[in-house]
């Protein structure tokens, strides 16, 4: 009997884990990259010795990576040795106020206690508030699908919205638990992982803090990529291909569906079923016959952009952690210069990543290597944007703040190469709707049923996976993306088989 097949576009995370999930239940699926290597944005970059991953440097959620190796049949700790963070990061604020936040929790009160006297009393509270988001949010709104409005808004899920705070801002809802505005920003800046502002973002992402503090923040010997490297090496042993440096054009539509793809190169490839892990925004712009959604989808609500330095430094620099926050400035001003204005605060935060402190093979022996990201606002036509000029500038915040919290004065001349990526790159390199590095954005009109659905409306036989589709951004969540996507095609493959069987049935009584 000949196997039903699937074609993915994209290799990114999303892409990999939907086509071992399809290949695991039977599908011949190939998967087609742009680019020379799988990955995505969670790609790397080697240079003189030198390993980045180029995005996320953060391993949460342990408990979703090994539900998804296990539903390939295979375990986590074959394939990944995994460590703990803990402190899990160091977070800097500019009038010299620093704090680890820990799991350790008489370390954590004493810290708390110094800033603010009844500050662990809300921290225990919030922890436990997030405890409950997270179970729940897994459990019954990010790890499911939702196929109509009506399931979406049914009297048994309405609650949940409540219980979730979903229609509560994430900073108006930490001011419940702290007083000083540094443990407000303290444990509401990780919004910033999915691109958002603690401003905007639902009440609902202080499970955030509670994955980094109970479930710990992890790190994969070998950096990010050695989770996406591990996942590609199951897919092929269940049988998908990978072809690289394939970029698609555009997808052929006949008679409602989605007949055939072809690449820049002119080969055309056809499937029973596709699968889009480019960015859902880009598809329908780019890949789909002329179609409104594009425009809706152009109307919509980004995440903010990055600007990255990737630093090969010929010096070691021990004083800096693993995982580093530095915020700046008016923290209010800072997110609405990004996310209103579109551009650069006037005291940017940012994030130093040294993976060298826990995996020495990331960098040569006795120098470092350096991964630093700065939010910024999305492209915007209408707003001004001198990327050269911005760039400088951001440069320039993370060596003084660095030279003068961190001692390291010479920074500058020990840095033998610099590897730049700002919006345009992001928008160029990953075909990223205005260069929104994490994709479209989470309020909520645009999460659950409101976000784009991992199906076509028109187009039964195309399917969505990653961050702009349901559930969301973030590695863990895109994996969950992937999840909920197989389980779709597999439920409505089972739907159209029985259809086909009740019609093929007919035709023989008649």
């Amino acid at each position: 009997m000949q196997k039903p097949t699937a074609l993915v576009i994209g290799a990114g995370i999303g892409g990999i884990t939907t086509a071992a999930r399809l290949a695991k239940n039977g599908y011949e699926v190939t998967v087609l990259e742009k680019e020379s290597a799988p990955g995505g944005r969670a790609n790397q970059i080697v240079r003189d010795g030198h390993r980045f991953d180029i995005g996320p440097t953060l391993f949460l959620m342990p408990e979703i990576w090994e539900e998804t190796f296990a539903a390939l049949g295979e375990r986590m700790s074959d394939h990944l040795e995994l460590k703990r963070i803990d402190p899990t990061y160091k977070v800097h604020f500019d009038d010299g106020l620093q704090l680890e936040l820990t799991s350790n929790i008489g370390e954590m009160q004493a810290q708390l206690e110094k800033v603010e006297k009844t500050a662990f009393t809300g921290f225990l509270n919030y922890i436990a508030e997030g405890g409950k988001h997270y179970k729940m949010s897994v459990e019954k709104f990010v790890g499911r699908n939702f196929y109509n409005l009506f399931e979406y808004f049914s009297l048994g899920n309405l609650p949940l919205l409540f219980q979730l705070k979903a229609l509560q801002k994430h900073h108006a809802n930490v001011s419940k638990y702290f007083k000083d505005d540094r443990l407000k920003a303290a444990f509401t800046f990780q919004n910033m992982y999915l691109g958002l502002s603690p401003y905007d973002a639902p009440a609902t992402y202080s499970l955030l803090q509670y994955t980094e503090l109970a479930e710990g923040v992890w790190y994969p010997m070998g950096g990010m990529y050695a989770a996406i490297q591990a996942l590609v090496k199951v897919a092929e042993k269940l049988g998908v291909k990978f072809i690289y440096n394939a970029p698609v054009k555009k997808m052929k539509e006949e008679r409602g569906k989605i007949s055939l793809i072809i690449t820049e190169d002119g080969h055309e490839f056809t499937a029973d079923i596709f699968i889009g892990n480019a960015d859902l925004p880009y598809i329908y712009k780019e890949l789909l016959p002329k179609n409104k959604e594009a425009r809706k989808l152009e109307n919509k609500l980004y995440t903010c952009s990055t600007i990255m330095f990737y630093w090969g430094v010929d010096k070691e620099y021990p004083q800096i952690a693993h995982h580093n926050v530095f915020l700046g400035g008016d923290y209010k001003a800072s997110f609405d210069r990004i996310f209103n204005d579109h551009t650069l605060p006037e005291m940017p935060s940012f994030y130093v990543h040294a993976p060298a402190r826990t995996d020495s093979a990331a960098a040569p022996k006795g120098q470092d290597t350096l991964y630093v990201l700065v939010p910024v606002g999305h492209l915007e036509a209408r707003s001004e944007q001198d990327w050269e000029a911005l760039v400088d500038r951001a440069r320039a915040t993370v060596f003084n703040r660095l030279a003068k919290e961190m001692g390291a004065h010479d920074l500058k001349e020990h840095i033998k190469f610099e590897i730049v990526y700002q919006p345009k790159v992001w928008k160029e390199r990953f075909n990223l709707e205005k260069g929104a590095a994490f994709g479209l954005s989470h309020n909520f009109w645009q999460v659950g049923y409101l976000r784009p659905q991992n199906r076509h409306k028109e187009y039964k036989n195309l399917y969505f996976t990653g961050a702009s589709t349901h559930p969301g951004t973030g590695l863990p969540i895109v994996l969950l993306s992937a999840r909920l996507t197989t389980e779709r095609i597999l439920k409505e493959a089972g739907t159209i088989s029985v259809q086909n069987m009740v019609k093929a049935l007919a035709q023989a009584r008649a």
